[in-house]
């Protein structure tokens, strides 16, 4: 991972004047495109799988742990295609960038919503993370190859108000009789989110010990638009049996994902997996504030690392997963121990 560079000084506050977020798209750009091709080979092809897959995904902080803060909630529900029924003009495209391989298409639907340390204070406090909830609709393009999983993606959708943050975080903790987080009336304003991301994933087996199969998950990503900007590298190493079902546990947007498609090669197929990555983030509407208006902001850092843990079972169609997730700080300011949240998947063939 590259060594970090040295953070500004500057306190990030909340306030209503217009300051320009952090200029890093010209490197990000110039990733993008090295993604999207890297590794373009003739490979062997998987079997074709004809069953869809429908996904739920949730992601927080407050599962395993007494917390509401940060990135305190994502709700993820996904649609995934059989293979080889992807439009032809798309598949050209997908065939174009990638090569052979058998091809899906994903369509999911994602809440994420984030919050200051202190949620019982009105204002925010200054330099505390702001609130805001982004909602997205997200259409990939999957591209399997035996030993790779490469995946293109579109993102369009809202941040602010109408994500329905406070009414999804605040409905919930009436329902659950907990108390309501005050701060959402200064959330991050409305900003349109277009954003296009690509990822790459390699299956390198390493070695087989009786029953038990090792196997890593190098992975290279990025993304570009007014949500996030950033680059993506890491790896996971698992243990387990059937591990050539799938490319690793899913995750929502911007984090390490081996994405919703997986195929059994066994009746009931199971991993342990730890990793890490480490991201160079050039922008971030939930922390660096809007593009085109005022409103809260704090000062981001530039480059973020992440640790997982978790598990998996893929049983007769249907996949559970859980992850442990260890986030060091995005903004100055933010206290320098780890940030933890864990998340549960699950999936079903029909």
């Amino acid at each position: 991972m590259t060594s970090l560079e040295a953070r500004r000084r500057v306190a990030g506050a909340y306030t209503a004047d217009r300051t320009d977020p952090p200029r890093r798209l010209p490197l990000l750009a110039a990733v993008l495109p090295g993604v999207l091709w890297a590794g373009v080979v003739h490979a062997q092809l998987p079997p074709p799988d004809p069953e869809s897959i429908v996904t739920f995904q949730l992601e927080n902080d407050s599962i395993l742990q007494n917390s509401d803060k940060y990135y305190t909630s994502g709700l993820r529900l996904a649609y995934t295609s059989p293979t080889d029924v992807v439009p032809q003009t798309l598949a050209d495209l997908d065939q174009a960038i990638w090569g052979d391989g058998r091809m899906r298409y994903s369509i999911d639907l994602q809440q994420l919503l984030f919050t200051s340390a202190n949620t019982q204070v009105n204002p925010p406090l200054p330099g505390d993370r702001p609130y805001a909830g982004v909602l997205t609709v997200d259409a990939n393009l999957i591209h399997d190859t035996e030993t790779a999983r490469s995946i293109i993606g579109v993102s369009l959708g809202i941040i602010g108000p109408a994500a329905l943050g406070e009414e999804v975080q605040n409905g919930f903790h009436n329902l659950i009789g907990d108390t309501t987080n005050k701060g959402w009336g200064y959330q991050e304003p409305t900003q349109p989110v277009v954003e296009v991301s690509a990822e790459r994933i390699w299956r390198v087996p390493l070695t087989q010990l009786g029953p038990l199969e090792f196997d890593a998950l190098p992975q290279v990503a990025a993304g570009i638009g007014t949500y996030r900007t950033y680059a993506l590298a890491g790896a996971e190493v698992r243990v387990g049996q059937g591990l050539q079902s799938d490319f690793g546990p899913s995750r929502p947007l911007g984090g390490m994902t081996g994405g919703d498609a997986y195929t059994n090669v066994r009746p009931v197929a199971w991993y342990l997996f730890g990793g890490g990555d480490g991201q160079a983030v050039a922008y971030d509407a939930t922390l660096n504030g809007s593009l085109f208006q005022g409103g809260p902001r704090v000062t981001s850092v530039p480059f973020v690392g992440e640790l997982t843990a978790g598990a998996a079972i893929l049983a007769y169609g249907v996949r559970f997963a859980f992850v442990h997730v260890s986030q060091t700080p995005e903004f100055i300011g933010q206290p320098s121990r780890l940030f933890n949240f864990d998340g549960f998947t699950i999936s079903a063939k029909f």
